[in-house]
């Protein structure tokens, strides 16, 4: 189910009204109301964005991929020899080889945290190769 962020944003409101009723019965000033109201309005948006991102999968689906995914690879070289589409192949050859490490891992489901302690790079250096790569791979894709 996709997300729907105009009726998470009705419902929101319409729980944030309901609040704001609540705090105005028990006395808080308007002021106070209104910076939280800010504060909340930028933590829904932050949530917002995230859950917009966000694919939903059943633990079932997550187990069954799981087990049918055999990597080609479980090495760099084997992974570069495994490849045979030649565009692909011209792109990941012109990458250093600490980048196509950093896809190898990735492919075998490592989060950027841990790739960045195998790999000894900081964790924003692995995620902007993967980026970088990512791009690259769009213009041939």
């Amino acid at each position: 189910m996709a997300y729907n962020k105009a009726k998470a944003e009705q419902e929101w409101l319409r729980w944030k009204e309901a609040e704001e009723r609540e705090l105005r019965a028990l006395g808080v000033d308007e002021e106070t109301i209104q910076r939280l109201h800010a504060y909340d309005w930028d933590a829904f948006n932050r949530d917002r964005q995230y859950q917009q991102r966000q694919v939903e999968w059943s633990p079932y689906v997550d187990q069954i991929s799981a087990q049918e995914i055999e990597l080609p690879a479980e090495t760099v070289q084997s992974l570069l020899d495994s490849i045979a589409n030649d565009d692909l192949l011209q792109v990941l050859v012109r990458e250093s080889r600490d980048t196509i490490r950093i896809l190898l891992l990735r492919m075998m489901g490592y989060g950027g945290y841990e790739i960045a302690k195998k790999t000894g790079l900081t964790q924003k250096a692995v995620n902007l190769r993967i980026v970088r790569l990512r791009k690259k791979l769009k213009k041939i894709f």
